[in-house]
């Protein structure tokens, strides 16, 4: 009998492969037509980048500094590149101790001067292994240079590793210590009528408190308390340190603030001077002036011998190497745990667990450094992932996990049963808890007349989001959150050689600093992606050795449309990008929904940490 398919069916595969054989011949044509145009354009372009002596390495660090830069649509990246002040751009960390690196040995790089006014976050953690990289090159008798309008929080702690701090006659130094405050929405369900279903165990499992309660619980209080002051204690001991200063000159109560205040006349900079935040008092033309005479003038001599961040960056990038090497492979596993395959910026179940079997099966890598930089989410795939892990140590190859900024509940699950565990002071783990969440709507629609009956074979069968939670089935579903706590705090004692009493004692979905995790036994030692990649391979009994980034590779295709709009960003109007206060607070709640809605683990258990966003 005939198996040709229907009309229709051919039909529309005809149209579509005219249509894609369409699109295949415009995105050659253009790829040709641009790369003609490169070419030309290098032929006989006439701004080649050259480095001086005694030339001003400028670190411009714009937007967020993360691990692993997210996935971005092309088209989306229209809308974000040419802005500046993008909220959303973000920098790799390894690209700029990488740029730091060159300088220190470049003698044509004789100042790093900070630019830190689009800095919005990074963590003390990341900013820590920057700091430690500046006071390398400061050691090689190099001088950094701080220079801004005014200085938040974040952007003060990169500057105080400076050995010069100007600011701006008018500027201001903002310290403000550490909150954490939270919108609680318990009144408002049940206003709505909306019933929350919520399944834990932890004492200190927070994340579900907004849906439950009205205000923080007395045992989230005590936990963010510690980890505040935990947190502050590093910030502010490293601060003062660099300013030779005292920590408690930093934050000022208010009637402290008010005399200081008086004392420079209300004059914010003149109180930055006076408190020793800030060397000296500049207007951007003085500034100018002083680097002028320090490092010497541009060829056009409107401002001093500079090259920029991503100048440097692209001029000293390495070559690929053709012939692999022996090498300690590295996995960053950064952003939210989610099932399935996940873009770069997130971790994917099954992409995160491909880049492992990668490793595992590439004969020239030796050792793995996972590299953690998650709050957790899904409990099914962070144990995909941890599985992946004892599949690289069965295999012979030592793992090692460097913490970054946060390894708590799910990444502290795929990172539990590595060989060795690095953490650095202000990383914050543990979070080793469990929990459950849905909402039910029976009672909202039946304040609308909307009623839902039927019948069905089983309790299982019947559930539905516009219906009641039978009892029985809570039950059912509590034992499994409490079944998942037991293997959590049973993986925990079995790979740290803890007995469950230890584990839980310490667990109860409780935050720590890296500081507290070492004390504790849930880390092996303080130390950075540096020490961890050196520990690797050292397990691995390598003297000699490279490291592999594995990572998802961009197709030419989507590598080509990235670099045609990066080219074309800056010709998007900057009114373009303008947003209300109002599109800003629906953008934040828009985010948290996405977040929550990506959640999707088969049995609706999630390890995850909300509180770990310091």
């Amino acid at each position: 009998m005939s198996a040709k398919p229907p009309f229709l069916q051919r039909l529309f595969t005809l149209l579509w492969n005219i249509i894609n054989t369409t699109r295949k011949l415009i995105i050659n044509f253009i790829f040709f037509t641009v790369l003609a145009v490169i070419i030309i354009a290098l032929a006989t372009s006439e701004d080649e980048i050259v480095v001086e002596n005694e030339t001003a390495l400028v670190l411009d660090l714009a937007g967020n500094i993360v691990d692993q830069k997210r996935f971005v649509d092309p088209f989306e990246a229209i809308l974000s590149q040419s802005n500046n002040d993008n909220p959303d751009a973000e920098i790799l960390l390894a690209d700029i101790l990488y740029v730091i690196q060159n300088a220190t040995q470049d003698t044509r790089i004789s100042t790093i001067v900070l630019n830190l006014s689009n800095l919005r976050s990074a963590g003390v953690s990341k900013m820590t292994a920057i700091g430690n990289a500046l006071n390398e090159f400061k050691a090689a008798g190099k001088q950094v240079i701080a220079m801004e309008n005014g200085y938040s929080q974040n952007q003060y702690f990169l500057a105080s590793y400076a050995d010069t701090v100007f600011l701006n006659t008018k500027g201001m130094v903002s310290l403000d210590g550490l909150s954490r405050y939270r919108l609680f929405y318990k009144s408002a369900l049940e206003k709505l009528k909306i019933n929350t279903h919520v399944f834990r165990v932890g004492t200190f499992k927070s994340a579900v408190e907004p849906f439950i309660r009205d205000d923080m619980s007395d045992a989230d209080k005590e936990a963010s308390n510690q980890l505040l002051a935990d947190i502050w204690e590093s910030y502010s001991s490293i601060v003062a340190k660099n300013r030779g200063i005292s920590p408690d000159q930093l934050v000022l109560d208010t009637d402290a603030y008010l005399a200081q205040l008086d004392k420079a006349e209300g004059d914010s900079a003149q109180m930055a001077m006076n408190m020793h935040w800030v060397d000296k008092l500049v207007s951007a033309e003085q500034f100018r002036l002083a680097m002028i005479e320090q490092v010497g003038a541009n060829k056009d001599g409107d401002s001093f011998r500079q090259i920029g961040f991503n100048d440097y960056l692209s001029l000293t990038a390495p070559l690929p190497q053709f012939v692999e090497k022996d090498s300690v492979g590295i996995v960053v596993a950064k952003g939210n745990i989610l099932n399935g395959a996940q873009p770069a910026g997130q971790i994917g179940g099954e992409t995160t667990s491909e880049f492992l079997r990668k490793a595992r099966l590439n004969d020239k890598v030796k050792a793995v450094v996972l590299r953690v930089d998650s709050p957790g989410g899904s409990a099914f795939a962070s144990e995909q992932i941890r599985q992946e892990v004892l599949a690289l140590k069965n295999a012979g190859k030592p793992v090692v996990v460097s913490m970054g900024s946060l390894a708590a509940s799910g990444g502290y699950w795929i990172s539990a049963s590595a060989d060795y565990i690095y953490a650095t002071p202000t990383t914050l783990t543990g979070s080793i808890g469990i929990f459950g969440m849905f909402a039910t709507f029976e009672d909202a629609l039946t304040h609308f007349g909307v009623n839902s009956d039927g019948v069905a074979t089983s309790d299982w069968a019947g559930l539905s989001p516009v219906r009641s939670l039978n009892p029985n089935v809570k039950a059912v579903i509590q034992r499994h959150i409490e079944r998942g706590y037991h293997e959590f705090i049973s993986l925990v004692a079995t790979e740290r050689n803890m007995s469950l009493e230890q584990v839980d004692s310490i667990a109860q979905g409780r935050v720590w600093t890296g500081t507290r995790a070492l004390e504790l036994g849930l880390v092996d030692e303080i130390g950075d992606m540096k020490q961890a990649i050196a520990k690797a391979a050292e397990l691995a009994e390598m003297d000699q050795f490279d490291t592999k980034l594995i990572e998802q590779e961009l197709t030419t295709e989507q590598q080509f449309i990235q670099q045609l709009v990066g080219a074309s960003a800056a010709y998007i109007p900057q009114s373009v990008h303008k947003s209300s206060i109002l599109e800003t607070m629906l953008m934040q709640w828009s985010e948290v929904i996405a977040d929550f809605a990506k959640f999707d683990d088969p049995q609706g258990m999630y390890l995850y940490c909300e509180q770990c966003d310091f």
